[in-house]
């Protein structure tokens, strides 16, 4: 399959070619969120609720809090290949895709040994007790043993969409998916392996994912094209990757850290807000997933416009962005509302844990469209090269005010749920007029017009 050439993104109309680009990607992120919550529905129904709190939540925080710092420093890669590939650089593209493969490699090797050989810490940190800790060092320890995996087929990924192809990673996705829910069913539920047939299958199912991406770099003829005997850390591209990948990759720890911090907060509820709280967050992913997927589109559509020098299409581009992930976040509020009971017994069928879980559904939907600025402006600034400011300003924000939150709420009002929650709707407006105003600042003085 050819990848697209750069003509459709840097030239045409934008929103039919930024539309073409973002079905795929969004379309895999809900086979990603079907790939996901396959563990927890699998798991709560056949083992419990309290396997179904440390495969649906308390891992899942620990899981991001590493995987997403290295897969936001391959996001630098995405920026700086979509960029060289606006600008026709062949043998930059080149060098910066092994460097990006030789990257995931040791970055997999590394979070191998960290959380295989602390995962009873990690447990133990999130608050995690008696039968739930035993569930959440078993998934861990499975789960981490196979993170090269997993960094290879997220970092190839953003390679291929790097340059316009967002459809090969969408069947992968979709075979992955596949082999996940099956491996998970004959695991669990056939072989009654608990969470760590859950752990065993999501591995599994990324191993695959990853060995059909790196088929598609080897195979390709275009200038990703991958040489296993190139693989290496070419400095000026580790450089520039890693200029504007850290800060996003700092960004998903502090993010991720946050998360944590609530997720202990929700651990010292009963077994049933736990379970609530772990069935929505998955409900939930399906919002994050697909403003995400906007959030990627945009980025790498700016990216190629601005390695092109094309100003006019990133302004026309910014302001579609934010157009979409408005109505997008509408809509999907609108969905989960009407929708919540249904989504969350597919979860659990305890009464009380479906109870708790409507009443967080009904409080935080309303507030998705407060965060369609954060996403679409920091992926617009990541896309020019700027990454360091929108991570600064999320970090302060989104980490810094929640946090605060969280500890001024636990003593002020101990025990309320959803005061606790409150973190995430004042955190998400007040970064968001952060991020406006840093925009306009930011574009005046690129000379890019609003």
């Amino acid at each position: 399959m050819k990848t697209p050439h750069p003509s459709t993104i840097t030239q045409g109309p934008i929103l039919p070619a930024l539309l073409r680009y973002y079905f795929p990607i969004v379309l895999g992120t809900f086979f990603q969120m079907l790939y996901n919550t396959a563990d927890a529905i699998i798991v709560g129904r056949f083992v419990g609720k309290e396997a179904l709190g440390a495969v649906g939540g308390s891992t899942g925080t620990l899981v991001s809090l590493f995987i997403g710092f290295f897969a936001g420093l391959g996001s630098g890669a995405s920026v700086v290949i979509s960029q060289q590939y606006g600008a026709r650089n062949r043998e930059g593209i080149f060098r910066s895709v092994h460097a990006t493969v030789a990257l995931a490699i040791a970055s997999g090797l590394l979070l191998t040994v960290i959380g295989v050989g602390f995962a009873r810490t990690m447990s133990t940190l999130i608050g995690a007790e008696g039968l739930l800790h035993r569930y959440c060092v078993q998934y861990l320890r499975i789960y981490f043993s196979g993170t090269v995996f997993v960094l290879i087929y997220n970092l190839g990924t953003g390679i291929l969409r790097a340059i316009g192809d967002s459809r090969r990673p969408l069947s992968y996705l979709v075979v992955c998916c596949f082999v996940n829910i099956l491996l998970d069913l004959l695991l669990v539920g056939v072989l009654k392996m608990e969470v760590a047939g859950a752990a065993l299958a999501t591995i599994l199912s990324q191993t695959v994912s990853a060995l059909l991406v790196l088929s598609a770099l080897i195979r390709s003829r275009d200038a990703i094209r991958l040489f296993p005997r190139k693989i290496r850390f070419y400095g000026r591209e580790l450089t520039q990757i890693c200029r504007i990948g850290m800060p996003s990759g700092l960004q998903s720890t502090m993010y991720a850290i946050s998360n944590v911090l609530i997720q202990s907060s929700i651990n010292r509820f009963s077994t049933d807000v736990i379970a609530a709280w772990s069935a929505f967050a998955r409900v939930d992913t399906f919002f994050w997933m697909a403003l995400g997927a906007l959030g990627t589109s945009v980025c790498t559509f700016i990216g190629q416009n601005y390695g092109a020098g094309n100003p006019d299409r990133i302004r026309r581009c910014v302001r579609l962005g934010l157009a979409l992930g408005a109505g997008l976040s509408v809509v999907l509020s609108i969905v989960m509302r009407c929708f919540g009971y249904n989504l969350l017994s597919l979860f659990s069928r305890d009464t009380s844990v479906l109870q708790t879980g409507l009443e967080i559904v009904r409080f935080m939907t309303p507030w998705y469209v407060a965060f369609v600025c954060i996403e679409i402006l920091a992926a617009s600034l990541r896309g020019m090269g700027d990454s360091l400011i929108p991570m600064l300003l999320t970090c302060g924000g989104v980490c810094g005010m929640r946090v605060c939150w969280l500890l001024l709420s636990g003593k002020l009002w101990p025990g309320r749920l959803l005061v606790m929650l409150s973190c995430y709707p004042l955190t998400w407006v007040a970064t968001s007029t952060l991020f406006v105003v840093y925009y306009i600042s930011f574009t005046k003085r690129r000379g890019i017009p609003l």
